[in-house]
């Protein structure tokens, strides 16, 4: 690793921090992804395995009859699916569910949850391991870095992780649908050397994203090319995408699981795994999971199988691009995947 990207990733804390928010677009404006974003072994040195994460189980006999529980989410779409999602699926299986969805950023779920205001929401182990646990270096393997925040959340907090999203909502670059007239999509080293061979090429980048420390630096270190201020047009992260998909932003930053880039037809530049992860599990104190273990390994494992980027950005679409509502796109969800 570079020394630039070493102490820019040191500051990966305090720019998190300043954010409060995890993936997403403008209604989704707080993420991961883009909230948040990935190398080698943590410095924690979390050790053992949780085995809360490689979860199985049949949700058919998942029984919470009896239990209350208050389910948060933060205020971006995603997060309204997935805790959305959560709430019908709890509801299905006996459970009185207060349905504290859209309840605000990564500090405010992750301050009630330890408050014990909420008993479950959704995180990103991305954020898990920079912003909660404050730790630096995080894995680019995405079952490493989930191991390791479930291990150590658990030791320093008694928080649970449970269950790993196939999918992964972190930063990107897009382009227009018909961009190069359908040659082989852009990868990071051949969108940097085609910058580099086209002086009048744009790159259109949200504010912050060129000085975050999880943001343009890793791009640029990992293509060896650092793109002049003449090449950057920063938008309001909204603006990107429809300026992406009419051709004025050759590239545009986005967040890789947003539902306007199947909405609106963007072709994703591929990444072989420069920006940070942001895959989710579901967190809860470890006294609101031992009252029903079986059941929350179950009805976890069977709600995020099916949910790779391509599923997970539909659902958005649905929701940021199409109008419907996010219960709606839920109980649809979970209708499709015998899981209600």
């Amino acid at each position: 690793m570079k020394p630039n990207t070493l102490w820019r990733l040191l500051a990966i804390l305090l720019a998190f921090t300043l954010v409060a928010a995890a993936c997403g677009d403008d209604d989704d404006d707080d993420a991961s992804g883009g909230e948040d974003t990935e190398e080698s072994e943590g410095d924690a040195g979390a050790s053992g395995e949780c085995e809360t994460l490689n979860v199985s189980g049949d949700a058919a006999a998942a029984d919470f009859t009896g239990q209350e529980i208050t389910v948060g989410s933060k205020d971006f779409t995603e997060q309204i699916v997935l805790g959305e999602i959560l709430v019908q699926a709890l509801e299905s299986k006996g459970a009185t569910v207060n349905n504290n969805t859209n309840l605000g950023g990564t500090s405010v779920n992750r301050d009630a949850l330890l408050a014990n205001e909420i008993d479950a929401y959704w995180e990103y182990n991305g954020t898990g391991w920079t912003v909660h646990l404050g730790q630096e270096d995080p894995s680019f393997d995405p079952d490493e870095l989930s191991n390791d925040v479930c291990v150590t959340d658990l030791a320093e907090n008694s928080v649970r992780w449970i269950g790993r999203s196939p999918f992964n909502d972190t930063y990107g670059f897009a382009t227009a649908p018909d961009f190069l007239d359908g040659d082989a999509p852009f990868s990071l080293q051949s969108m940097a050397d085609y910058l580099a061979e086209n002086e009048d090429a744009s790159v259109c980048l949200e504010t912050e994203f060129p000085n975050r420390p999880d943001g343009l630096v890793l791009f640029e270190d990992a293509t060896g090319y650092a793109v002049p201020e003449s090449q950057i047009e920063i938008l309001e992260t909204g603006v990107i995408y429809e300026e992406t998909a009419n051709g004025n932003c050759d590239f545009g930053e986005v967040f890789t699981t947003d539902g306007r880039i199947p909405g609106l037809g963007l072709n994703l530049v591929e990444d072989p795994g420069v920006f940070i992860l942001y895959n989710v599990s579901l967190t809860m104190p470890d006294s609101v999971y031992q009252q029903a273990p079986e059941a929350w390994d179950a009805i976890v494992a069977e709600i995020l199988a099916p949910l790779d980027e391509d599923l997970m950005a539909e659902l958005n679409r649905r929701v940021s691009i199409d109008g419907e509502s996010a219960a709606d796109v839920a109980a649809d969800f979970l209708a499709t995947n015998g899981i209600s």
